[in-house]
């Protein structure tokens, strides 16, 4: 089949959200440029304006670029070239975002991980992507001290969340720190931040590198639809679109105003939507390396943003909050929320909120996931409706399927949410069996990525996500996939099965739990308590479950399947107690 043929089958596809757009909109292009080209213009535009707040410390785009353009400087002194790979292992701190632009710049592909992954975990992911260098939290560097030397990478730079403060809060934060901290040998291996950037001294290197949209920029961290880890590359126009198409919707954003970046940028909601993006309007972006629940009206009031995006859980934290008295939230323009559903009642419960402390915003929820870079769909300005996820961003395309056949159901109708945009991941790592299952090319000739949600659309093109068809658990917004810690666990020596579920937690909105089945000649507290420590060591702290329980076999269906509901619902204490 010729190209031409290849392009004349495809099928209109069918856009009823389309009236909620003019044709300029609907039918937007994405520039060939790069992230770093995109962050450029904001400079050149808008040289003195806030690029980035972080704590008592303001940053100029006149100031981010050269930020960013030393440290370009200092790759390319060790031989950083396009394609290549470094791994950022950080929370939201300055360097985290002058290091991914500075290797954006370059054409080198930044692999995004959790700062709290388990010692396997990082080991593993920089094996598969090859990493030739790491940024680190210098607080883990007993964690990663020996791990490192089993991998490709050639020097690890480590960052305190201290570097960026000034003098009177790097103080305060070494004090309340001081027992978290391992000294680091500072080797030719182990370098400090300050010593990276030193390398491009007096350095004039003439940076050219040009590449385009379709060249990868980022490696996020997905289950997929099977619930496996994978490495998701994303291309630089998914971040281009993905800031275009925010700035359609949200039109009342404005140069000046600026977003609270509480979602961490080794995920894809946190980099893409709330980095990215207000950095390429031109907006600030408030930097919280660590967010507190607890004082979140405070946060408010320190910090001002003119947008706030995250999940449930945050915004049911602010509610809960009493610090403040007479909090005035006038200046809030917009409330997003993403990554798991929000109820109706929480729904109603923050828009009073809102409305009690003079905000004229009111929260709207969307939906996405890792592999088109988080942000799928949302309302736009003056068209909503409750209980919805929004309309397909422009430039994005929805339709709603029946998992056996791939045909699209009618309106109203529950079924596997598909997605079609130019955002979606270029494929999974190394891995093109589970790629070819997450991207799938249908009879109108378009590929889709099926997402594993469920879901309805209306007659207006209005999602509503329904839940998971996929087994997966959500705690505080981040995706726990129940199979990966089954994989862990079981590969302890004493245990035999193991099934984890989610069950629910008053703040974190679900939290794993394991029920397990021993080997005969394993009992009592102490195996547990190996157990636990052994899930400490491989894997994350959030994916820990909460609580472990023995039984002597696992319910299961009519068919013979775990039964998961029914494990769900289990509260009994360990069989052998």
């Amino acid at each position: 089949m010729s190209i031409f043929e290849f392009f004349a089958r495809k099928k209109k596809i069918p856009c009823p959200w389309k009236k909620y757009y003019t044709d300029d909109e609907f039918n937007m292009t994405i520039p060939n440029i790069s992230l770093y080209e995109q962050i450029y213009k904001s400079y050149k535009n808008y040289p003195n304006n806030i690029a980035y707040k972080y704590f008592t410390k303001s940053v100029t785009y006149k100031k981010f670029i050269k930020q960013i353009d030393r440290a370009a400087m200092s790759f390319k002194k060790l031989n950083i070239k396009k394609g290549d790979i470094v791994t950022i292992c950080l929370p939201n701190v300055p360097e985290a975002l002058i290091s991914f632009y500075a290797l954006n710049k370059l054409g080198a592909i930044a692999n995004m991980v959790h700062p709290l992954s388990a010692e396997e975990e990082i080991k593993d992911s920089l094996n598969k992507t090859n990493s030739k260098y790491l940024i680190m939290v210098d607080m883990f560097y007993s964690k990663i001290k020996l791990c490192v030397k089993s991998t490709s990478v050639k020097k690890v730079i480590f960052v305190s969340p201290a570097n960026s403060m000034n003098i009177f809060m790097k103080i305060g934060y070494f004090f309340l720190n001081i027992k978290k901290y391992k000294k680091y040998p500072r080797n030719k291996f182990f370098i400090s931040w300050s010593k990276f950037i030193s390398i491009s001294r007096f350095s004039k290197i003439d940076i050219k590198t040009k590449y385009g949209k379709d060249t990868p920029a980022v490696i996020l961290h997905s289950g997929g639809t099977s619930g496996k880890p994978k490495n998701v590359v994303i291309q630089n126009k998914a971040f281009i679109l993905g800031a275009k198409q925010y700035k359609i919707a949200l039109k009342s954003l404005t140069f000046g105003d600026s977003c609270l970046a509480l979602m961490p940028n080794f995920h894809g909601f946190g980099l893409g939507v709330t980095i990215h993006t207000p950095l390429a309007l031109g907006l600030c972006t408030i930097l919280i390396p660590q967010f507190n629940g607890r004082k979140f009206d405070t946060l408010f009031k320190k910090t001002r943003p003119t947008c706030v995006l995250g999940v449930p859980t945050i915004f049911e934290a602010l509610i809960n909050c009493n610090n403040e008295k007479d909090l005035d939230l006038s200046f809030l323009k917009y409330v997003v929320s993403g990554g798991d559903i929000l109820n109706k009642n929480l729904e109603d419960k923050i828009n009073e909120y809102l409305k009690e402390h003079g905000s004229p915003a009111q929260i709207i929820q969307g939906y996405g996931l890792s592999e088109a870079l988080a942000a799928v769909t949302l309302p736009v300005d003056g068209y909503n409706k409750s209980g919805s996820v929004g309309i397909p961003l422009a430039g994005n395309y929805i339709k709603i399927i029946n998992p056996s056949t791939r045909k699209t159901v009618p309106h109203n109708v529950v079924g596997e949410i598909c997605v079609n945009s130019k955002a979606l991941m270029m494929g999974y790592l190394n891995d093109e069996s589970e790629t070819n299952e997450a991207l799938q090319m249908h009879d109108d000739g378009h590929v889709w990525l099926h997402t594993g949600d469920l879901g309805y659309m209306d007659e207006d093109g209005f999602i509503f996500y329904k839940g998971r068809q996929k087994r997966m658990i959500i705690t505080s917004g981040y995706n726990v996939y129940p199979s990966h810690i089954e994989q862990v666990i079981e590969s302890h020596p004493a245990v035999l099965q193991c099934t984890v579920v989610g069950v629910p937690h008053p703040y974190k909105q679900e939290v794993p739990k394991a029920f397990i089945v021993l080997k005969e000649g394993y009992k009592g507290i102490f195996i547990k308590a190996e157990i636990r420590e052994y899930c400490r060591k491989n894997l994350a702290k959030y994916m820990i479950p909460k609580d472990i329980v023995y039984r002597k076999k696992l319910p299961t269906t009519k068919l013979g399947k775990v039964d998961f509901n029914k494990l769900k619902s289990d509260i009994g204490a360990d069989d052998d107690e």
